[in-house]
């Protein structure tokens, strides 16, 4: 089914509804006249990274043809692959079935995905993913795409791509490779080989799926690219699908920046590239702006004669709208064309792409740069305060991103009074999974809504398989023990449990080891939320030197190679330990009490518990503290005001903690940064349901509020 206007009503219509850019119109009764159907017309849909991978998907010519079950053969990736990546592989098609069915029964008939909606572009999850759009486009809804890092991963097609870790048949790990890969070539033993699993470039994704706004639809009221030649008035179907081929859709990019009329006389390695960012206009007065904000720039070993050369470029996922402002300046005038043209013809612009326009951490990014390493958390791809003006002064009003896997938002307004809201739609591959509805039916309001997914059927489905690789595992202990996951996950009841146990499961496999520093890594994998309340009120002279000793009050262990050592001879006897530590638990039990908390409930919030606590917040924001509840909130809440006002630093020798430092020290001028950025990132700006108000220019809480740590 295909939406369908009468366009002469249409564009009387179009006069009363007013865009984003702030034009007011007319009285308080319009809505009644405009009547129900409209109303869902100007609600859009945003489903991030979905990362799409078909799990009975067809491998075709392939020597494995997946593992049978009662639903078909499941061609799924491993259990420890999932809990060992920043997101899930196999429930996330569940869970986007699931979405879409939420979406469809409150009327939402439009969806737009920032990025990312396949696993990595192969021809077997784009063909799967496409399979289920056309179910529903059957129900009435309509689909728009933007590119994103892994659809494509690298702008021309790769026969050399694939995957080491689908689950075999034993439940063992499986190859599975595209016939150019060099494990194919060579004929290797316990590898499959298809091209059902290479990575799609840009002409073959938009051959694909080019009706879900990478070409325009005889449905839509308009559409364009940065190059189309024509305009609102001189539209015509024919012409815009004849300059939608990709051909018709490039512009040259150097290492150094955009090449063509941009293009300076120190400028290497150009290149033409695809650019697919295109505007629609599906329904009346509403224009929704695709933007390809993958930047792709030709490396030192790109060669001219041979540009599609697997390698050739780099990968997209860090540059961003950082390099969309360097490499991409033509994209860039276009969208101040298409925000002035709304603003002049009161559209409701909404953009969408892959990358967040501004800051996504809650302004936390230079906090958890100190604290963790310059690029922990892939701070790398936090768009800079230039960026983010540059973006700003095109005058677009709401953007729409993806990438992080986060929730959050953050706004900016510059000098000239130009007003951006820079939303981040979770993923749906993750702990925190939801959708964002953006609704721009007021005339100067915009509501957003944060719809979790909690509750998923058949998320459970695979679970059986998971249990032969857990065996499988068991069985080899050798050489696989590094490989044992806890089973325990297989015991969820629903989603939001499943993603909770994951991403308590991915912090301890993969986050603690990748983000944090070793020491700071020790206290976090080992300390209870009491311990940590007794530690930020310790005053003693008893050193990390002298940690074997005082096992029987701190049962610390210290990583090998952690700390410097000193030659320094303790200026403390380890007998005072357990008189400092007595007086510190006594001032904490009584500021619990203060609080109305208690020592003993503090202490059955295990390490465990907490790093996967301030993980998920990092990631999911104020949902995270919902999930956790009011009383853990209170808990961290304490811990965040307990610390010393000006803690002393630690010694460092060589970058590295000296053991000569007494035990508190370092905990308490590290874990207090610690808690600053889990209270940052817990209490940033309104993103569960909250409205943009573009005349005062402010967000606001909507609803019930969430929970906070302010």
């Amino acid at each position: 089914m295909r939406f369908s206007f009468n366009k002469r009503n249409a564009w009387a219509m179009a006069l009363c509804l007013s865009p984003l850019a702030l034009t007011a119109c007319g009285s308080g009764n319009q809505d009644e006249q405009a009547g129900a159907p409209e109303q869902n017309n100007a609600q859009i849909a945003f489903m991030a990274d979905v990362h799409f991978h078909d799990v009975y998907g067809d491998l075709g010519a392939s020597s494995f043809k997946g593992i049978p079950t009662e639903h078909g053969n499941a061609t799924i990736r491993t259990m420890y692959a999932e809990l060992t990546s920043t997101r899930l592989f196999n429930e996330n098609y569940f869970a986007f079935r699931a979405a879409l069915d939420s979406a469809l029964a409150k009327g939402i008939k439009l969806i737009a995905f920032p990025g990312d909606f396949s696993d990595d572009g192969q021809p077997m999850n784009v063909d799967g993913f496409k399979k289920v759009l056309q179910e529903y486009e059957k129900k009435g809804m309509r689909f728009f795409i933007a590119p994103g890092n892994h659809d494509p991963d690298a702008p021309y097609d790769n026969e050399t791509a694939g995957k080491s870790d689908f689950m075999g048949q034993n439940g063992q790990a499986q190859k599975i490779y595209a016939l150019q890969n060099q494990a194919c070539l060579n004929a290797e033993a316990d590898t499959a080989c298809t091209n059902a699993m290479m990575e799609q470039g840009y002409e073959s994704l938009i051959n694909v799926l080019g009706d879900y706004g990478f070409k325009p639809n005889q449905a839509d009221v308009y559409w364009e690219t940065p190059y189309s030649t024509y305009n609102e008035k001189t539209y015509n179907y024919p012409q815009a699908m004849a300059e939608a081929a990709v051909e018709k859709r490039q512009y040259e990019i150097c290492k150094e920046g955009e090449g063509g009329q941009y293009k300076q006389a120190n400028y290497t390695k150009c290149s033409r590239m695809p650019d697919v960012s295109y505007l629609v206009e599906p329904v009346p007065s509403v224009w929704l702006l695709s933007i390809d904000a993958n930047v792709f720039i030709p490396t030192d070993s790109f060669d001219p004669d041979n540009p599609k050369k697997t390698g050739s470029y780099t990968g997209a996922g860090s540059a961003g709208w950082n390099k969309m402002v360097t490499h991409k300046q033509s994209t860039m005038k276009w969208i101040q064309s298409v925000a002035a043209r709304a603003k002049l013809e009161n559209k409701k612009l909404v953009a969408f792409s892959h990358y967040p326009t501004m800051e996504f951490y809650a302004n936390q990014t230079d906090t958890i740069k100190q604290t963790f390493g310059e690029k922990a958390f892939q701070t790398e791809r936090v768009p800079t305060a230039e960026t983010t003006k540059s973006v700003a002064a095109t005058g677009l009003p709401l953007h729409v991103g993806g990438h992080m896997h986060s929730n959050s938002t953050n706004d900016y307004q510059d000098a000239a009074g130009n007003y951006l809201v820079n939303i981040q739609s979770p993923s749906l591959a993750v702990y925190g999974a939801a959708y964002k509805i953006v609704d721009l039916n007021n005339p100067s309001k915009v509501e957003v809504k944060t719809i979790s997914l909690d509750e998923v059927p058949r998320f459970d489905e695979l679970f059986p398989l998971y249990q032969k690789e857990y065996d499988y595992i068991v069985s080899t202990t050798a050489e696989n023990d590094s490989k044992r996951w806890n089973k325990a996950i297989l015991s969820t009841k629903n989603y939001r449990e499943f993603t909770h146990f994951y991403f308590g499961q991915l912090s301890q496999l993969r986050f603690m080891n990748e983000y944090w520093p070793c020491d700071m890594r020790d206290l976090a994998e080992q300390l209870n939320l009491a311990q940590m309340l007794i530690m930020s009120q310790l005053n003693t002279a008893v050193s990390y030197a002298q940690v074997d000793e005082v096992q029987n009050i701190l049962k610390l262990k210290v990583s090998a190679g952690c700390l410097a050592q000193s030659s320094q001879a303790p200026s403390a006897s380890a007998a005072q330990f357990s008189a400092d530590w007595s007086a510190a638990e006594a001032k904490a039990a009584q500021l619990a009490q203060n609080a109305g908390l208690s020592l003993s409930d503090m202490e059955k919030v295990s390490a465990y518990d907490f790093y996967g606590d301030f993980h998920r917040t990092i990631y999911a924001g104020g949902l995270a503290l919902n999930d956790m509840g009011a009383i853990r909130v209170k808990q961290y809440k304490l811990l965040m005001a307990s610390f010393p006002q000006s803690p002393v630093p630690p010694v460092l020798e060589n970058g590295k903690v000296l053991d000569s430092n007494p035990l508190n020290v370092p905990f308490q001028y590290k874990f207090k940064q610690v808690f600053s950025v889990l209270k940052g990132v817990g209490s940033g700006k309104p993103s569960d349901h909250f409205i943009i108000d573009y005349a005062s220019k402010t967000l606001t809480e909507s609803g019930n509020s969430a929970l906070t740590f302010n």
